[in-house]
């Protein structure tokens, strides 16, 4: 272990005085961030300014002031105005609007908790979530109401949710099919799964990109002969081991820099709260698949490294197996279109695919499969277990080899050897 770390220590040094890395560790970010705001001033001067939201409220239970009181408190772009129209007419009316909504509040509404809310197609798609601060002074109308019995202090812990009501459901609905009602709570914000698992995917994106250095670093070893020098002090698994752990170290660091430069402008530009939703129990079982993604590819990436005797001569395997990190995308549409279907199960279970399946998956669907994550978890684990002792077999033999590529053929006997 000590002889690891001092291998680790010195991939970490030596890169860290490499004027080609340090450029890419803070060009690459500070990219995207001229690009983004570039991008925001020459194609954003209509969402700088968005339209304001009209809000109609269908109102009978004289709520209507404490719902105006609640608006003007809050920062939302919201016109509010009452109105007599029926349920009726409110789809004709929403065909030839844009940001509109309708409310119906009255006393079956209040009863049930549930208030129905129709929408124009041209809508905020966060508009039903902001809805949610008129719950306050709902539920207070609802307190007034009862006397706080038994049964009353359960419909009371009830709630008040708003029910989305679409032009399309209610098209249906003409057509005699049955629609679905969709009840949609802050607490299920989309958002909340989707900016933990960016995080992880821009973790795993990093190392792993970082881990494709283990590759040339063992490979220009063999190029300028000092690996007979190397291992006449430690053994080819210190080496090996000690150049995932430091390569895996430098791509942590770039994705400190990266997110020290770009969560600011994310948090400036982004009217969402990204702290919030990455301070989650569930970003730590993200960032640790990320990371088992990592030692299962640097594995692959430092054994295959040293089976060439120059990066520049790689052949159809090696450049095989650098292509294996993005088996993933290959299957992303079916992936995020239906993150229970079959493409997707298969996906969570294969070892190449699982760690990125499982993250996309993770972050779309509401209620986790845990039964399929702790197999996905056993897989992957075990698969970062055989690949490690794989990769040391060909390591040891293929770092002392020079002249030529190893042969795919030839690597199998190394490791039946």
């Amino acid at each position: 272990m000590r002889n690891t770390m001092k291998v680790a220590k010195w991939e970490i040094k030596r890169n860290m005085k490499n004027k080609t890395f340090l450029i890419g560790l803070f060009l690459t970010p500070i990219l995207i961030l001229a690009f983004g705001f570039i991008g925001s001033l020459f194609g954003g001067s209509d969402d700088d300014n968005p339209a304001a939201t009209t809000v109609y409220v269908n109102d009978q239970t004289d709520i209507y002031p404490a719902l105006e009181e609640t608006i003007s408190q809050s920062d939302l772009d919201w016109e509010m105005e009452q109105t007599d129209i029926d349920e009726a007419d409110v789809e004709s009316i929403l065909e030839a609007s844009e940001n509109t909504a309708f409310l119906f509040i009255n006393d079956q509404a209040i009863e049930k908790g549930v208030v129905p809310v129709y929408t124009s197609d041209e809508i905020d798609q966060f508009f039903i979530n902001q809805a949610q601060v008129l719950t306050t002074p709902l539920q207070a109308l609802k307190i007034e109401q009862f006397g706080l019995t038994e049964e009353e202090t359960a419909s009371l812990l009830q709630g008040i949710t708003f029910e989305e009501i679409t032009m399309e459901g209610t098209a249906a609905n003409e057509d005699g099919n049955a629609s679905k009602e969709v009840e949609t709570e802050l607490a299920a914000d989309p958002m909340e799964r989707v900016v933990p698992g960016i995080f992880a995917g821009i973790i795993m994106f990093s190392v792993i990109m970082t881990g494709m250095a283990t590759f040339q670093s063992a490979s220009q070893e063999k190029k300028d002969k000092i690996a007979e020098i190397i291992l006449s002090s430690l053994t080819p698994s210190d080496l090996m081991q000690g150049k995932i752990v430091g390569y895996f170290v430098l791509g942590i660091i770039q994705v400190v820099v990266f997110f020290v430069v770009l969560l600011p402008f994310a948090v400036w530009k982004l009217d969402i709260p990204i702290m919030e939703y990455l301070l989650v129990p569930e970003t730590i079982l993200l960032v640790f698949i990320a990371i088992l993604s990592y030692l299962m590819f640097a594995s692959i990436f430092v054994g295959i490294g040293a089976t060439m005797s120059d990066i520049t001569t790689a052949g159809n395997f090696q450049g095989f197996v650098m292509m294996l990190p993005f088996a993933p995308l290959v299957i992303m549409g079916p992936v995020f279109n239906d993150p229970s279907g079959i493409v997707a199960q298969i996906g969570t279970y294969i070892p190449f695919t699982a760690p990125g399946v499982l993250i996309m998956r993770l972050s779309t669907l509401e209620q986790w499969p845990w039964i399929e994550i702790i197999i996905s978890l056993i897989v992957i684990i075990a698969s970062v277990w055989i690949f490690m002792k794989l990769a040391g077999k060909i390591f040891k033999v293929g770092i002392l080899m020079y002249g030529k590529n190893a042969t795919p053929g030839e690597i199998w006997k190394w490791l039946r050897a």
